[in-house]
């Protein structure tokens, strides 16, 4: 069995270590489109400024069938498919990109995230948290070997929109309100593990342990959330 993917793929061996002549430094992703699939908001919105602070044209789409949709009129060069959609798993949009051109990465907070996204057949991972921004570059870059830019050296990674963050939470809430089965039980419980992975909150996570639990526990994840919600988008970020 082949190694799993890593976490954020390293800078590799063919992105230029020098200043080579032409080579774009301030926007090493100048030129590119990327389609993201992600049906978080606060995580679509990190991507966001990752791709501006790059020089990248970035598109999104919320669920399986928009990108399926998207990808029947333009081919973008990289695309980041998160694995867990509300319509489906991302695995479906992987395996229909294989061949098709674009440089493919998978995106979980999923435990087995990698190896999923390994058999797949992703080029690449990104566990979340996302990686900051030298890291999210180098990993793009290092499958783009023709291509003459430099990572920044730049360490953080941007913040979210706090709004788009309670947007997510409130998605999150009147999921676990309705009376969807097992599969949209799952869907939610992996929406909230990514939330609480990308925002460091212990309460997200123990939110998306206490939905997998049955109507009592979804009634507590469903508290822990609403708690949240009420104390604001700068509390749910640690």
């Amino acid at each position: 069995m082949p190694d799993p993917i890593p976490d954020a793929m390293p800078l590799g061996p063919h992105v230029p270590r020098m200043h080579a002549p032409g080579a774009n430094v301030a926007l090493p992703l100048a030129g590119l489109t990327l389609l993201v699939v992600e049906d978080s908001r606060f995580s679509a919105d990190v991507l966001r400024l990752l791709c501006q602070r790059s020089g990248a044209r970035m598109r999104r789409a919320e669920t399986r069938a928009q990108a399926m949709a998207h990808l029947r009129t333009y081919r973008p060069d990289v695309a980041i498919i998160d694995l867990g959609l509300p319509d489906g798993r991302g695995e479906e949009v992987i395996r229909a990109l294989r061949h098709a051109g674009p440089v493919v990465f998978a995106m979980s907070g999923e435990e087995n995230g990698a190896t999923v996204a390994q058999q797949a057949g992703a080029m690449g991972f990104l566990a979340k948290p996302l990686p900051g921004l030298a890291r999210f570059q180098g990993a793009i870059l290092s499958h783009l070997p023709a291509r003459l830019a430099i990572p920044s050296t730049d360490l953080s990674l941007p913040m979210g929109d706090g709004l788009a963050l309670q947007d997510d939470l409130r998605h999150a809430a009147r999921l676990l309100s309705g009376e969807g089965g097992t599969a949209a039980m799952a869907y939610v419980s992996g929406f909230l593990s990514g939330l609480a992975r990308s925002t460091g909150n212990p309460h997200l996570a123990l939110a998306a342990a206490e939905s997998r639990k049955g109507a009592e526990g979804r009634a507590r994840a469903h508290a822990l959330i609403g708690n949240l919600v009420a104390a604001g988008a700068a509390a749910c970020v640690l």
